[in-house]
């Protein structure tokens, strides 16, 4: 759930939304209030992240591959968006800057991907895969395929570029994101 800290004294003052609202796992959220809504990333529970990672832990459900959708005025899950096995521990939420536009992304840090949501022509919400960051094989490291792990993003202020950290691969890669259904690749260091 999303606590609601006092801004003094940062002492709780609550959730923010009602109980019946929460999610299973929780980990960024973004909003846009222009159109009423909120999306927040679900990574996994405490109990599992706390001992180290663990693909038995995955295996098990303890991470999530979703985002949630909601309501930003009156604080209720309107959708839940699964990304599928491509799209496990979403991590970084972000919005297009411009409070017009109604879409985003999210950085998926085991699927090594990132997905866009957007606002459809119907006011329902969806998610397409839009980058792929092929896992490297390896030895001698806990899987034979070693996901990109993507654990940041970030988008220009003026919204023509989105940043990825591939965290594992050691990389940062820029994407022009003008046409933002076809992200391309145009800029790495690493």
């Amino acid at each position: 759930s999303f606590l609601v800290l006092e801004e003094r004294t940062f002492s709780l003052r609550g959730t923010w939304q009602p109980e019946l609202y929460f999610s299973d796992f929780g980990y960024d959220f973004w909003y846009q209030p222009r159109h009423n809504v909120m999306v927040s990333s679900q990574w996994g529970a405490p109990s599992a992240f706390r001992t180290g990672f663990n693909m038995a832990d995955v295996k098990q459900g303890l991470y999530g591959s979703s985002l949630v959708v909601w309501d930003w005025m009156y604080r209720n899950k309107l959708q839940t968006l699964d990304l599928g096995e491509e799209g496990l521990l979403p991590l970084e939420v972000r919005f297009l800057h411009d409070p017009d536009a109604a879409e985003g992304y999210v950085g998926c840090a085991l699927g090594g991907t990132v997905f866009r949501f957007f606002k459809n022509d119907e006011k329902c919400w969806e998610a397409e895969k839009v980058i792929s960051v092929p896992p490297k094989k390896v030895k001698g490291w806990a899987m034979e395929m070693m996901p990109a792990v993507i654990t940041d993003i970030l988008i220009s202020l003026d919204d023509r570029f989105l940043y990825i950290a591939c965290w594992i691969h050691g990389d940062v890669r820029q994407y022009d994101i003008s046409d933002t259904r076809h992200p391309k690749l145009v800029g790495q260091v690493g």
